[in-house]
């Protein structure tokens, strides 16, 4: 065995590109010019505020600029006598030391993991003493909304007057968690996501360094994926060099990233969009066996629909710099093939779909029922086009004589259903689904002589209807929700204003009004309120049972049966419908003599 050491040093170690290439001032912060703008002026005019708040998604920069802005409040320079300045020297010992993350002045505390309102108390009991070495004594505070509600309530006094040496910096990717008075004295900055062409390029600079070759293509990919984040590009751009060796081609990274080549995804939407089953279907199955996640088929097959809506409205979109040619030429060509409305409801039966894939035991069988509905579908008249056939179908002929006897029409008068057939007495429906199955649309139907229950969305004049439809559609977690923790306040046709029960879930208001804009004919508001309102259905209908026992209780047979069984109980009442007399029966009774 050899006896030879490794000569290797730490600064010899591998460091991953997000840490390598991480920014350490404001000329190298891409993607976010306006804070870097407000922040420069700032440092340079003096008007420097004691507390920031810094927010935006994951990876964009929020820890990294507040460790630029602590290296440009402290910054001395090369000679030791600067002072506050927009470009950092990186050189001094201030800048060095923050730049190590052992700087005893600036303080980074992880509030995911000290939510406490003791740590917050070190932080105040800290902030009465001046810094050490430094000019200001900076606080970084990350993922700040994770304080608990009284580690807030410790830092408001002092966030609001904090000694003149003291700077507090807080980073949050969830703004909406923070309270307002601690947002009201803290100036606020949003660091917006990072478009691909930045990131492509910042990608492209960032290769040329490290000496590997990436191609156009595959940056694209990277920076797709990325959604905004420079961090997470990097940590995919630093997968796929150590994946290839170096050469990474757009193949590679698909096959890295589970995606589909562009080209097929084309070529699988067109086949659905035309109707053809096997082939769609052949086209999924390819790309499944190549790697490809049925998952991210849909999404890149929404994304491409999009795509293909923004050329619809808007032609100028395929000329865009940054499209590929094969796009601009396909997209431009299919999106003249296809109407808004079948591009519209391709959107709707993909992007509810893609939650079925996500949670399906088996994801490619899924998808593919996800592709044959969506085929199917498109084969369906909108519903402006279905009235439009029906108002303009030749009224039907009424039978010889207006009645089945010949007479005049029973019941005072008669309708036609939607499909033509004479219907006479009651103002009713005599095909399709039965009255309790059409829920909400039936009184709608029964008023309208052209209305057809399967083509126009319903409208619920009633809570009752409301209900009947969440259970006809299935949705029956909403259905025992409105039945078991919905005290009515008031309702209106758009309008509901309801008391949650004890075990109402917190979204219930969010779910019922998704519910109602997804099925109904109109839009709907849906609100909590506190009064007490009516009881819920079941309450109702509880209170019913009872009193309906109760009476039963009352009768002279019943008392009867219960004092002749000790322990007995009524349990269920119910009402005995009276048989109507047959044909040929006489109302007087068996003897009565019929009279003159």
């Amino acid at each position: 065995m050899s006896d030879k050491t490794s000569t290797r040093t730490p600064k010899d170690e591998y460091r991953v590109l997000a840490r390598k290439y991480r920014p350490t001032d404001f000329t190298t912060l891409i993607g976010q010019d306006a804070l870097v703008r407000t922040l420069t002026n700032a440092i340079r005019s003096g008007r420097l505020a004691h507390a920031f708040m810094l927010t935006g998604v994951r990876g964009v920069g929020k820890t990294t600029t507040a460790r630029i802005i602590a290296r440009a409040l402290n910054c001395i320079g090369p000679d030791g006598k600067g002072g506050e300045t927009a470009e950092p020297c990186g050189v001094c010992d201030n800048c060095t030391a923050i730049a190590e993350d052992r700087h005893v002045d600036v303080f980074e505390m992880d509030a995911a993991s000290r939510t406490g309102v003791d740590d917050i108390r070190e932080i105040i009991e800290g902030v009465r003493y001046k810094p050490v070495n430094a000019r200001y004594k900076i606080y970084i505070i990350d993922e700040v909304h994770m304080l608990s509600k009284n580690a807030f309530n410790a830092l408001l006094k002092t966030l609001e007057e904090p000694p003149e040496h003291v700077k507090f910096i807080f980073a949050t990717t969830e703004i909406r968690k923070v309270p307002v008075t601690v947002l009201s004295r803290c100036q606020r900055f949003d660091l917006r996501r990072i478009d691909m062409e930045t990131l492509a390029n910042h990608f492209r600079g960032i290769v040329e360094a490290e000496g590997a070759s990436v191609a156009d293509g595959a940056l694209a990919l990277i920076a797709r994926a990325a959604d905004g984040s420079v961090r997470d590009g990097l940590s995919l751009l630093d997968q796929a060099i150590a994946h290839t060796a170096g050469e990474v081609g757009e193949g590679a990274v698909r096959d890295m990233l589970g995606l589909a080549d562009r080209a097929r995804t084309f070529d699988l939407l067109d086949a659905a969009m035309k109707g053809d089953v096997e082939g769609a279907l052949n086209q999924l199955a390819g790309q499944y066996d190549s790697g490809a996640d049925p998952a991210q088929v849909l999404e890149d097959m929404l994304e491409l629909v999009h795509w293909l809506t923004r050329i619809k409205v808007t032609p100028a979109a395929a000329e865009a710099p940054g499209v590929p040619e094969m796009e601009r030429t396909r997209g431009m060509e299919m999106a003249k093939g296809l109407t808004m409305a079948a591009l519209t409801r391709a959107w709707q039966m993909l992007l509810k779909g893609l939650t079925e894939v996500r949670s399906a035991p088996s994801a490619l069988q899924a998808a593919e029922m996800i592709l044959v509905r969506l085929m199917f579908g498109l084969e369906l008249p909108s519903p402006a086009d279905a009235l439009k056939k029906l108002q303009d179908a030749p009224p039907p002929q009424p039978h010889p004589g207006g009645g089945p006897g010949g007479g005049a029409p029973m019941g005072g008068g008669g309708s036609v259903d939607a499909r033509g057939s004479h219907l006479t007495g009651a103002p009713t429906v005599t095909h399709g689904p039965s009255m309790a199955r059409r829920g909400a649309g039936a009184a709608q139907a029964e008023t309208n002589p052209l209305s057809v229950s399967e083509l126009q969305l319903p409208d619920p004049a009633t809570f009752d209807q409301v209900v009947a439809l969440s259970e006809e559609l299935g949705e029956m977690i909403l259905h025992a929700n409105l039945i078991s923790n919905v005290h009515l306040v008031s309702f209106q046709p758009g309008k509901i204003e309801f008391h949650p029960g004890d075990h109402a879930p917190q979204d219930l208001s969010g779910k019922l009004t998704k519910f109602l804009n997804d099925h109904t004919a109109r839009r709907w508001v849906v609100t909590v309120s506190r009064e007490a309102g009516q009881p819920t259905l079941r309450q109702q209908e509880e209170a019913h049972a009872a009193t309906e026992k109760a009476n039963a209780a009352k009768d002279p047979l019943v008392k009867t049966v219960l004092a002749a069984f000790p322990g007995a109980e009524i349990t269920k009442v119910t009402s005995l419908a009276v048989p109507a007399p047959m044909p040929g029966d006489s109302p007087m009774g068996e003897d009565a003599e019929p009279t003159d």
